[in-house]
């Protein structure tokens, strides 16, 4: 009895710690931080520090003076605006794709820096999820190549859905061999419990003005017309979605690859969703043997609530992308 009465109260007093943080964290600035770490130096900071434990002192030696000429020709290539730099930005999606309030001011920050040869490479996780939100960025995405600057997406692991939405904005689109591509699709589902409410004799009223302000509801009876309505809403969307991907890959086969389903990285490249396999590690190591790469990120200051519902979203967002595997045959 003392231990539960002992845990009632940690409780009582965490949640007031909670609610008072809470309604602190409503009088913050909503505004963020621009983040920028160069990635070429990481990678040569780290080259540098295990060949001086791996090699003699004369072959060290040896390759600090090579490196200094590669670091002076690579200078001189630097000061060549047509080289150019690269930017990276990482997109993990949630569910409401709520990761777009800094995809869009990471992009802002870029376009109003970039020079001509400058490129973006985007590294995109996400099984999809509400389609204004995947739509906007997939809009945040175009503003690159509406500014002609090359734009690289990479997919490790999952882009699917509105993740795909996102990736085919790219002028090239790299996967790894076991991403799940694809999935060009509508999906919407929910619960009634009318037959619920009515066996315990609750009624449920509601009102709308206009025809179809609601086609299906949760609590209500469901129609045959409002669910023929919401199949044609479903349909346009479909639509919609397919002339998306149409527009930058013109050359996919959408009657084919627009029905729902997904693949892996391996099976994508034959059908055109992707134009090559590799992981985002070997393609940025690439570019950073050659230009500055950068990456960019814009970290906004959330608040307690909206730490809990983000949190929230990228569980369910795990386990769809869990169930999307376990359902793959091998």
């Amino acid at each position: 009895m003392f231990l539960a009465k002992a845990a009632t109260i940690v409780v009582a007093i965490v949640a007031v710690i909670i609610v008072v943080l809470a309604s602190t964290v409503k009088h913050k600035s909503d505004k963020g931080e621009l983040r920028i770490t160069n990635l070429s130096e990481e990678l040569e900071e780290l080259k540098h520090g295990l060949k001086e434990e791996l090699l003699s002192k004369k072959q060290f030696k040896a390759y600090e003076k090579q490196l200094k000429a590669e670091e002076k020709a690579k200078d001189k290539a630097a000061d060549d605006a047509s080289t150019g730099k690269v930017f990276v930005i990482d997109f993990k999606g949630s569910i409401d794709a709520a990761e777009v309030a800094s995809l869009r001011e990471e992009i802002s920050a870029i376009l109003a820096i970039a020079d001509k040869g400058d490129e973006v490479v985007v590294n995109v996780e996400s099984g999809g999820g509400m389609v204004h939100g995947y739509g906007l960025a997939s809009s945040q995405l175009d503003r690159l190549r509406q500014a002609n600057i090359p734009l690289t997406v990479c997919v490790d692991k999952v882009a699917a859905s509105g993740g795909y939405m996102m990736a085919c904005v790219a002028n090239k689109i790299y996967a790894a061999p076991f991403a799940i591509v694809g999935s060009i699709g509508v999906v919407a589902q929910l619960p009634n419990f009318s037959r619920l409410l009515k066996k315990h004799e609750i009624d449920y009223e509601q009102h709308t003005a206009g025809n179809f302000k609601r086609t299906l509801t949760v609590f209500g009876e469901n129609t045959d017309e409002g669910r023929q309505k919401f199949q044609e809403e479903l349909e346009e969307t479909h639509v919609l979605f397919k002339e998306f991907v149409g527009k930058y890959r013109p050359e996919l086969d959408l009657a084919k690859v627009a029905t729902g389903e997904h693949w892996y990285g391996q099976q994508a490249i034959e059908l055109g969703l992707v134009d090559a396999i590799s992981t985002s590690d070997d393609v940025i190591m690439s570019l950073a043997g050659e230009r500055n790469v950068y990456k960019i990120r814009y970290q906004i200051r959330k608040k307690l609530a909206d730490k809990i519902a983000h949190g929230a979203s990228l569980s369910v967002n795990a386990i769809f992308n869990r169930l999307i595997e376990k359902n793959r045959p091998m």
